[in-house]
């Protein structure tokens, strides 16, 4: 389902090239059944602690205080009027920009999920996102299909975006999203955990946008399935998707429903 730093080593040179070829598709789905109503999954087998063969992430700012978040949420309080606006984050930073513009020309506060290697090679986009007012997260340093891989590679892939984040902002972020699937695996959890990200972010509504369905296709699939609470995967680096935002607020909107950043849905 998503869509359109670096490693220092030999073989990160090749997660890198592998990279570029899998930012062209969306994140799909994972092999985890979906979660029920309730929109959590279980921890599983509690986060190994770090050892030393593997150096710990990065620690994470403090957070404002709030109750213990599940360990994979998939959507936010059903009781509220509030939705979360969740982009994929890697593109072209003109694009970026111009889709930004329009989220705030509507007062909306998204979430942005940013690959490592977009951040390696765009670091002002880091800056340009936390002063519009939104949620900046992790999703991984390549954008490589995470919940294949081992234990070892899927903490680098966290760890590395994170540390990432964190020289350019201070924080790795509240919000990790896995890459390349829906749902998180344990393997990816344990290592999220480990990190310092206690909640894998995912969603309950799919705009499918990645797919170049049109702007008009996108606002159907979104308002179709949005309700209060819900949490929507949308994507940088397609024109549809900027065309589409206008009139997805006012479709929002004319429900009653505001979009809020991630940390705002959960507090």
């Amino acid at each position: 389902m998503n869509r359109r730093g670096v490693l220092r080593t030999g073989a990160a040179l090749a997660l890198g090239a592998a990279s570029a070829a899998a930012s062209l598709a969306g994140c799909g789905s994972g092999a985890d059944p979906k979660p029920g109503a309730a929109g959590t999954r279980s921890a599983g087998p509690a986060a190994p602690a770090p050892t030393s063969a593997a150096p710990p992430g990065p620690s994470a700012s403090p957070a404002p205080s709030r109750a213990p978040l599940p360990a994979e949420l998939v959507h936010g309080p059903r009781d509220k009027p509030r939705v979360a606006l969740t982009f994929h984050g890697q593109g072209e930073p003109a694009q970026v920009r111009q889709l930004l513009d329009e989220l705030e020309r509507g007062g909306a506060r998204v979430t942005v999920l940013a690959v490592g290697s977009w951040l390696d090679a765009q670091p002002a986009m880091a800056k340009r996102i936390l002063d519009g007012g939104h949620d900046l997260g992790n999703h991984t340093q390549n954008h490589l299909d995470i919940s294949g891989m081992s234990p070892t590679n899927t903490f680098a892939e966290i760890n590395t975006c994170a540390g990432r984040l964190r020289e350019l902002t201070g924080s790795i972020g509240s919000w990790f999203r896995p890459s390349q699937t829906q749902y998180s695996t344990a393997t990816i959890r344990e290592q999220a955990t480990r990190v310092g990200y206690p909640s894998c972010l995912s969603y309950d509504v799919d705009s499918l946008d990645f797919t170049d369905p049109g702007p008009d296709a996108v606002v159907r699939n979104t308002l179709a399935a949005v309700q209060n609470g819900s949490i929507v995967s949308l994507h940088f680096g397609h024109a549809g998707t900027v065309a589409a935002i206008p009139a997805l607020l006012d479709g929002l909107h004319q429900r009653g429903l505001r979009a809020v950043t991630a940390t705002e849905l959960m507090s």
